[in-house]
């Protein structure tokens, strides 16, 4: 662009130092002689002619440079008319993107002071030493988060604060220390955990820190696909990264590697190691969601995902309330029962009840095992994720209507929803 616009300005000089309008007057004029009545031809029509082949000139260059055509035809870079006509003349017109610029300087400042850097340490414990027994060493993860109040509550993922897991040759423990940097002042703080969730991938953690500036959360469910969109957080550890990109789609469900479901946000505003909990704002810089996980391969580029900021609003309240989240229970484990897998064991389509909880609300609703669950608040069901949603929709001690086939026979049940524990 810089290169083009040179050019054009060198074009434009040329054009005024050798076909400038005041040049080609003074030309004519010396042209001009007085009139010899033995010379009609040289005096009238030779005059004549050659100025209609100097305005032709004339207004042949000027229609040549793109500026001065603009102006005389009273054409604009947005028109699609002078579009067709600068691509085919071989210019290209320059796009600003001081707006852009300017949205995503606006956009970072609002959001940066709300946004911390977390590291994590865990204790790893070697199963398998050639040494001989188990050797334990300290290792140290990074990851975002959020500021949701002044008085120090931290919103980010549960993977990011809870790792605990097991493999075959080691095992790693829940963390150990907690560390919060504040992105504005790099001020240090250690922070508890307050209440996690597997689930939703979601956990509240606090510092004992006051006048904080917590985030703005924007409505998620309004935000449309090619809006403004930027990740902030720590990836790799380097405090205050900002990415900016847009908002590729809504609603995409993306299975991760343990096999859980989410509903997301996918953006291509690039997310590394390290942005987990950080935020995923609008051009207004109000959070839209928590940024979670993205895809990985040798065929995969610039697709993140975030969860949506709505759905989080309740079980924050209830991490900071009750440090877990209240769910409704049935109390059954279940196997989902295709058309053909149902057909080859003389069943119906549906959820085949492998077993019933002791003290559950199935147990206490006489659901069985061997029953096939067909509805559910009289919806046909078919998966056990579809229970779940349906049972996730009420509340504990809500009523809740199963019906079940048995041994060829269809069965009403209600159940009252227990907690899940």
């Amino acid at each position: 662009m810089e290169n083009n616009h040179q050019e054009n300005e060198t074009n434009h000089s040329k054009f005024k130092t050798v076909s400038n309008p005041g040049n080609y007057n003074a030309v004519y004029e010396l042209e001009d002689k007085p009139k010899k009545k033995s010379n009609f031809g040289r005096n009238v029509v030779l005059p004549f002619f050659s100025g209609v082949v100097g305005c032709a000139v004339v207004l042949g260059t000027c229609f040549g440079v793109p500026t001065i055509r603009n102006q005389i035809m009273g054409t604009t870079n947005s028109d699609s008319s002078n579009t067709s006509n600068t691509q085919a003349s071989g210019y290209v017109d320059q796009v600003s993107l001081s707006n852009y610029s300017d949205t995503a300087v606006y956009a970072a400042n609002k959001i940066l002071p709300s946004i911390v850097g977390i590291q994590i340490e865990y204790n790893v414990t070697s199963m398998f030493s050639i040494f001989g027994g188990n050797q334990s060493s300290t290792a140290t993860a990074t990851g975002s988060g959020i500021i949701i109040s002044d008085d120090g509550y931290i919103l980010t993922n549960n993977h990011v604060v809870s790792s605990s897991e097991a493999e075959a040759y080691y095992q790693v423990s829940e963390a150990t220390k907690i560390t919060v940097t504040l992105f504005n002042d790099e001020k240090q703080y250690d922070a508890k955990i307050i209440g996690t969730d597997e689930e939703t991938d979601l956990a509240v953690i606090k510092i004992d820190a006051t006048g904080l500036t917590k985030a703005e959360f924007a409505d998620s469910d309004s935000i449309k696909v090619g809006e403004f969109a930027m990740a902030v957080g720590s990836p790799l550890g380097l405090q205050s990264t900002i990415t900016c990109g847009v908002v590729s789609a809504v609603n995409r469900e993306v299975t991760d590697s343990d096999g859980k479901t989410y509903t997301l946000i996918q953006t291509d505003a690039a997310i590394n190691a390290g942005n987990s909990g950080g935020a995923l704002v609008n051009s207004e810089g109000k959070v839209i969601g928590v940024n979670t996980l993205k895809l990985t391969g040798d065929d995969v580029e610039g697709m993140g995902f975030a969860i949506p900021i709505n759905s989080t609003t309740d079980i924050t309240s209830q991490l900071i309330e009750y440090s877990k989240v209240r769910r409704p229970y049935i109390g059954v484990t279940g196997m989902d029962l295709d058309a053909e897998t149902a057909k080859k064991n003389h069943l119906v389509e549906g959820i085949y009840v492998k077993d019933v909880e002791t003290f559950s609300a199935a147990e206490k609703g006489g659901i069985k095992i061997g029953d096939v669950i067909i509805k559910a608040d009289g919806k046909n069901i078919k998966t056990m994720d579809e229970l779940n949603e349906i049972k996730n929709s009420h509340s504990i001690g809500d009523e809740m209507t199963i019906t079940i086939n048995r041994d060829g026979e269809e069965k009403d049940l209600t159940l009252t929803l227990g907690e899940q524990p």
